[in-house]
């Protein structure tokens, strides 16, 4: 099902244009995806979403409107808000429809409690869709085609590479990895740039420098053929300051443990969300 198998007849419904859902959206448009095969669903976009659509020729409705019938259904929601977007689309769900949901922790019994049985695939992706470097972790029930499976992964890829895994669960998991992940690097970012603003530096440039280094060393994995690894021992010379400075963080107390329990608590939580 590539970009072009899309049409008015067939269209993409995404539910919500907020952050994510107006990430994908427009990597869909980039794609190839005809704006005449896309109808967005949403209250209140923003001015900059809306002149999107407008441009691109999709159409844009504040409620699903009846008869309409998708072929992907893309649920872009806040999880917290599920429950009360779901009884106002399941019109739009038909035979020939995949439901394809991105909020974090709601599983496909509760989407199939509100929408009936249907070709569902939950899917997980990240903020730096944004950019275009996103990654997403999916999993399809077993009523999603061969065809709607490749339809599904043309329209999520376009944010990155897709990750299909074998369980339901892994989800929870792909959630606490790299669905929350960005928040981990920033975070990194903020601790490195503290640090060194208490070794002397002025604030600003401790940031820059931190901001940086971790944007390079995120391209320079993005590009090279090593893993990460291999890149932290090419920096490592043997008694030398990178080394000093691993022997505290890959200490017994160091990093891993605080990411083993830092990964364990968003799982939780994402299950937690499940209801």
């Amino acid at each position: 099902m590539p970009a072009n198998a899309f049409s008015a007849a067939n269209p993409v419904v995404l539910i919500g244009a907020g952050n994510m859902g107006g990430a994908m959206l427009s990597g869909w448009l980039k794609s190839g995806v005809p704006g005449s095969a896309v109808v967005v669903v949403d209250p209140g976009p923003s001015p900059a979403m809306l002149s999107t659509i407008a441009d691109a020729g999709a159409s844009h409705v504040t409620a699903a409107p009846a008869g309409l019938k998708a072929g992907v259904l893309f649920l872009a929601v806040k999880p917290q808000v599920m429950e009360a977007v779901l009884p106002a689309v399941k019109s739009v769900v038909g035979p020939q429809t995949v439901v394809v949901s991105v909020a974090a922790g709601k599983t496909l019994a509760f989407l199939e409690k509100h929408l009936g049985e249907a070709a569902m695939v939950r899917a997980m992706p990240n903020t730096p869709a944004m950019v275009g470097r996103g990654v997403t972790g999916a999993y399809a029930n077993a009523r999603v085609s061969a065809e709607q499976r490749d339809g599904v992964n043309a329209l999520l890829r376009v944010s990155g590479p897709v990750e299909w895994v074998p369980s339901e669960s892994d989800i929870d998991s792909v959630t606490a990895l790299s669905g929350s992940g960005p928040a981990y690097v920033f975070y990194l970012v903020e601790c490195m740039a503290e640090a060194g603003r208490k070794l002397g530096l002025q604030a600003d440039l401790a940031m820059r420098l931190a901001r940086e280094t971790v944007a390079g060393a995120g391209e320079l994995l993005h590009q090279s053929p090593d893993d990460a690894a291999r890149l932290r021992q090419n920096v490592t010379s043997p008694g030398g300051t990178t080394a000093a400075a691993l022997s505290v963080l890959m200490a017994e107390d160091g990093m891993q443990p605080l990411f083993d329990e830092a990964l364990a608590a968003a799982r939780k939580r994402a299950e937690e969300l499940a209801g």
